[in-house]
């Protein structure tokens, strides 16, 4: 909660006088007067604490949260467990007020902080080196394909439609700027359709990305589509959850060359949106190109173990013209609640959970398609999402489902004209027999 901060009109006139100011209209001085509000701005009426309080807390419950609903929405944002640990170390004064650790010499937990981080995006990604993280996913996305242009000096990027809509969004959104072209791959039956993929790429095509699993769910099949990219000199971005990879081949077992994600997985919160985190892992080739921050180990003038931000390759610490990205924040507290995260749960702890959400899942798929009213989207290996087609419409399900405290499965239609009234659902390691049970029983009854 912010502490409330009341001004007076004295104390406004105190601050005023204090930079040379007679109104506030001043302050504005260099604006021109046509293009300013003509009126007060609609912020009604001063309140006391006691109003402003209540005032705030009767917007705040008209949002509902996980406390209060039983999620099966996914489509890149997970309901995972979270434990006590990590809420209580990220929370410390020390790591949740710390600054940027450019001055290494009084930054030494900061910097020994992120390095771990690093550490374990490496292991988890099977990649060599790791940045000390991104905003998000998508720009992480967006970056590893600046990246790779940069590499191959080409300027064409193929993405697969299963990539998640927003990432692949925010990939034009970023390509436009830099007269990249974008390239835009059909699904065939929910995964990557190699004929198209094969059709398309050539010897301007920079990367190819794709999801895995996608967003479908489904676990593309990578060791053929790397064939397909690398026989075509260009490079594989994979673009990944992290909790499969306890069980799945890692991007670089598969031989990606980037591999990108959304950290929010990682001991971080749904957050109404965000702030979330995004992770880049590479191969030590390409460790220059890399946006963003690296922090390095080193020894100090006594040979003792030390930390220090290396390669910084971005606008703030070299020539404009030759920086990778003028990306400028870490998210370095979302990268510290994954690391706490991930020593907590350690190998085998990631493991279980990406056992129990794949059987929850597989448990969900046989119930809820078991009556026919449902049938499989795809008939594909899926992770712990999978996409149900239904007669039914799935925004008319969502509302009943949400009526009895339920957040349901993403519609689909949304994004894909092709797959109207298919809903996709996600069931992480949160989610118990008797839920799922529920679940199906509320779905049958739905018309």
């Amino acid at each position: 909660m912010f502490p409330y901060l009341p001004t007076s009109s004295n104390d406004e006139k105190e601050m005023l006088k204090t930079i040379g100011k007679n109104s506030i209209e001043d302050l504005f001085e260099n604006i021109p007067k046509e293009v300013r509000l003509k009126k007060p701005l609609n912020l009604g009426s001063p309140m006391s604490e006691v109003e402003l309080t209540a005032h705030i807390k009767k917007y705040a419950k008209e949002n509902k949260s996980l406390e209060e609903l039983t999620s099966f929405l996914g489509a890149g944002v997970y309901d995972h467990y979270i434990p006590s640990v990590v809420k209580h170390i990220i929370s410390r004064s020390e790591f949740y007020t710390a600054y940027t650790p450019y001055q290494p010499e009084i930054s030494q937990g900061t910097l020994q902080a992120i390095f771990e981080y690093q550490t374990m995006i490496t292991n988890l990604t099977g990649m060599e080196v790791t940045n000390a993280s991104m905003y998000d996913g998508a720009t992480a996305c967006a970056e590893a394909a600046i990246m790779a242009c940069e590499n191959t000096k080409r300027k064409t990027i193929l993405v697969s439609k299963t990539v998640n809509p927003e990432t692949r969004k925010v990939l034009k959104t970023y390509m436009h700027f830099r007269d990249i072209q974008v390239i835009e791959i059909d699904d065939n039956e929910g995964v990557t359709d190699l004929e198209k993929l094969k059709a398309e790429i050539g010897t301007n095509t920079a990367a190819v990305i794709v999801q895995y699993p996608n967003f479908m769910g489904i676990i593309e099949d990578l060791q053929e589509i790397e064939k397909i990219i690398h026989e075509n000199k260009a490079m594989l971005i994979t673009y990944v959850h992290p909790i499969p990879l306890g069980i799945l081949k890692s991007p670089g077992e598969i031989g990606a060359d980037i591999a990108v994600g959304d950290g929010q997985s990682l001991g971080n919160g749904l957050n109404f949106g965000g702030p979330y985190l995004g992770f880049l892992a590479t191969t030590q080739k390409l460790v220059r190109k890399m946006p963003g921050r690296i922090v390095g180990q080193t020894k100090d003038v006594d040979g003792r173990r030390a930390f220090v931000l290396t390669l910084q390759a971005r606008e703030q610490h070299i020539r404009r013209e030759k920086a990778t990205s003028n990306i400028c924040s870490n998210h370095s507290l979302n990268a510290l609640t994954a690391a706490v995260y991930l020593a907590t749960m350690g190998k085998k702890g990631i493991k279980e959970v990406a056992y129990q959400c794949t059987q929850k899942a597989h448990y969900a798929f046989s119930v809820l398609t078991a009556s026919g009213k449902y049938k499989p989207a795809f008939n594909k290996p899926f992770f712990m999402e999978f996409a149900l087609k239904t007669d039914v419409d799935v925004d008319l399900i969502n509302k009943k489902l949400l009526e009895k405290g339920i957040l349901g499965g993403y519609n689909l239609h949304r994004d894909y004209d092709k797959y109207k009234n298919t809903m996709l659902l996600a069931f992480t390691e949160k989610r118990t027999k008797e839920e799922i049970d529920e679940l199906k029983a509320l779905l049958e009854v739905i018309e």
